[in-house]
């Protein structure tokens, strides 16, 4: 079967959405820098489609440099890095809508792998690597079946399942649990088994 609706339900979705929450990204961009120093921004880089690198936009919610302090890439609920705001903006996973542009940038897909960083892919086995075969998504399979909070080969294992499984259902089923877990504010964080652990 085809996959050639991604796109085109990217564009559709993505290019509308990311014009209509252009306004509010703008107010909260404000809100956040009000609260805190630093561009209200936040880009990092990711690794996409085929292992290629790409830069992802999101609402920042944390203060400036956090990763470079505490328990550094290690979030967990109660991070005093984390702002007023940026708890609010991940709560409602409202950070994320600067991920809509990445979408109409065609780095990134409505529905995919979460991406991650270089140096998870470089632990990743050749088996893992599979995860990297499509765009990474703004939400997932692994992220509706409990997102963080899942033990790292487990989410491994289900975006695995998605890319050999994908299809235009699917990726409606996704889309439509994505907004009852969002509004829910579910597994927003790693916990005690969930995540993944930096190496040491």
């Amino acid at each position: 079967m085809t996959l050639g609706y991604a796109r085109v339900l990217d564009v559709a979705i993505g290019g509308v959405a990311a014009v209509l929450t252009a306004p509010l990204v703008a107010v909260l961009a404000i809100a956040i820098r009000l609260e805190s120093p630093g561009h209200p921004i936040y880009t990092q880089s990711r690794v996409g489609r085929d292992g290629q690198l790409f830069q992802i936009y999101k609402l920042r919610t944390m203060v400036r440099g956090a990763e470079f302090t505490g328990a550094g890439l290690a979030i967990q609920e109660g991070d005093d890095r984390i702002t007023r705001i940026g708890a609010w903006l991940r709560r409602y996973s409202l950070d994320e809508l600067p991920n809509l542009w990445n979408v109409v940038r065609g780095e990134m897909s409505i529905v995919g792998p979460r991406p991650t960083l270089a140096v998870q892919v470089e632990q990743y086995t050749e088996r893992q690597r599979g995860r990297l075969a499509v765009k990474p998504g703004i939400t997932g399979w692994a992220q509706v079946n409990g997102r963080a909070s899942l033990p790292w080969p487990e989410r491994i294992e289900l975006d695995l399942w998605y890319v050999e499984h994908r299809s235009l259902t699917l990726d409606l089923r996704i889309l439509s649990r994505t907004v009852k877990m969002v509004f829910a504010g579910e597994g927003i964080y790693k916990g005690e088994r969930g995540g993944w652990t930096p190496p040491t």
